[in-house]
């Protein structure tokens, strides 16, 4: 029998964070800027605080609290859903205007670090409420990195058994130890998060916008305090700094941990990290030679807006300095793909992970090796290690289902109205928490304010799943899973 006490009591002590966490535009609004919007934000935390703590006492387990997997399946799931209803208030109440289903979307585009918005004039926007959406974005890539690291490795998702960490339980019991990585992975993500804003600030950036810029870097969120996002700013230095922690995001954070605790070997031979920098590279490149040969922009500023763009795309941040939806047919196409790769895992970035694919090449070549030679014996390896029939099955798993959700989805998009272009990149955008999709309506330059609410709600169910890595909600839609 599933242990719904300690679910339900563990998500209102996340509800009980969140309210603490509503504290902090509280007070930005009520001392640092003296405005009139801090209201919204003090009948949030109230109504959070109430659901939080009565949740709390209400479900206070008996004795220690040890997840079996069944529970964290439950859990991860439920909580990303109240977790984004929640911090949807302090948008509802605000002065923007929004109603309850816009209110959401920006919250669950936050906390799963998507980048998409509804809010327009982001200029005068109040600055409780975009700090509100940078400190979801740093959460929501904190709690990312957290699952990836010790419950999805636990729960064989998609291959990600492969990442059991030393400092992860390898029973069935998930909570006990995932405190030890937390703390780890935490310390190192603050720290860039810091470094980040004093390098913006001495970038030139206002210590408002360095602060909110940075937790949406390191977080892969994307979400800006400006409407033309960074390239508002027009400043190269800016754009390099963004760009650094964009790629530091969408690595294997644990890797700096290691490296840190003496272990100077492990960037080196991570060949998911080697093969993550080899596609930002030549995506780079490609983009590069493609403005400055074919749209006949001048070469310093097709590397600049390339390199930009592409780094953008690949670790799912959805930043933009240029509209690359003018740049061509090719480049339209290209970003479409580079939108599915996505980082490492164990980063904040969402799409498919380097490292599926690198499963994919080696399991390919090892069965065509075995065609050729079909006596001989060819072991796929991934980073030293047999690539077992588990994970193997696994990874094909996972990349069926999520080309399934695509398909699905974009499929949604189009019997609601959406044409082609924008049906399919919007899928792709909302599964791979791009951010920013393609054509008119949902591009990179585009708010999503004008879309009606049944796309919002297909979106924000779709930016839920590719979070959560799609196998952790769909296997709550199972029968079997409720059966004891």
């Amino acid at each position: 029998m599933i242990d719904l006490r300690s679910v339900l009591f563990l998500t209102g002590a996340l509800l009980s964070g969140l309210t603490l966490t509503m504290i902090i535009p509280l007070l930005t609004e009520l001392l640092i800027y003296h405005s009139q919007f801090w209201p919204g934000f003090l009948v949030s935390i109230f109504i959070c605080g109430f659901f939080g703590v009565a949740l709390t006492l209400a479900n206070r387990p008996y004795g220690k609290i040890v997840l079996g997997m069944r529970e964290a399946f439950l859990m991860t799931s439920l909580s990303w859903v109240i977790l984004s209803i929640f911090a949807g208030l302090p948008f509802y109440y605000s002065n923007l205007d929004l109603n309850f289903i816009n209110a959401c979307f920006e919250a669950v585009s936050s906390l799963t670090t998507t980048g998409s918005t509804v809010i327009q004039n982001l200029d005068s926007t109040p600055k409780g409420i975009l700090l509100w959406r940078a400190l979801l974005q740093w959460l929501g890539g904190t709690g990312i990195i957290v699952m990836a690291m010790t419950i999805f490795p636990t729960l064989r998702i998609g291959g990600m058994q492969l990442f059991r960490s030393e400092f992860s339980d390898r029973s069935e019991k998930i909570l006990p130890r995932v405190s030890q990585i937390a703390t780890a992975i935490l310390a190192a993500y603050a720290f860039f998060t810091v470094l980040c804003a004093i390098l913006l600030y001495w970038a030139g950036m206002s210590s408002f916008d360095a602060i909110c810029h940075a937790m949406a870097t390191v977080s892969t969120g994307g979400l800006s305090t400006q409407d033309a996002s960074i390239g508002a700013y027009n400043s190269p230095l800016i754009e390099f700094i963004i760009i650094v922690f964009m790629i530091l995001g969408g690595s294997t954070l644990i890797l700096y941990v290691r490296l840190w605790n003496g272990d100077s070997k492990a960037i080196r031979r991570d060949s998911q990290l080697r093969a993550y920098l080899a596609t930002l590279l030549i995506a780079s490149i490609a983009i590069c030679l493609w403005n400055w040969g074919i749209n006949k922009i001048d070469f310093l500023t097709s590397l600049r807006q390339g390199a930009f763009s592409t780094i953008s795309t690949i670790t799912t941040t959805g930043f933009v300095t240029a509209d690359y939806g003018r740049w061509g047919k090719f480049p339209l196409m290209f970003f479409f793909i580079l939108s599915l790769i996505g980082g490492c895992t164990g980063s904040t970035t969402g799409g498919i992970k380097i490292f599926r694919f690198q499963i994919l090449f080696t399991l390919t070549k090892a069965h065509l090796m075995q065609l050729r030679r079909p006596h001989g014996v060819y072991v796929p390896l991934f980073q030293d290690q047999k690539v077992s029939d588990t994970v193997a099955f696994s990874v094909y798993t996972f990349l069926t289902l999520y080309c399934f959700c695509l398909v699905v989805l974009a499929l949604v998009f189009s019997g609601m109205g959406m044409d082609f272009l924008a049906s399919l990149s919007g899928a792709a955008s909302c599964i791979g928490n791009v951010g920013p999709g393609l054509g008119e309506h949902i591009g990179p330059h585009t708010c999503f304010a004008n879309l009606s609410e049944g796309p919002k709600i297909a979106m924000m169910l779709g930016m839920i799943l590719g979070r959560l890595e799609l196998l952790t909600v769909l296997v709550l839609f199972m029968p079997s899973f409720w059966q004891d």
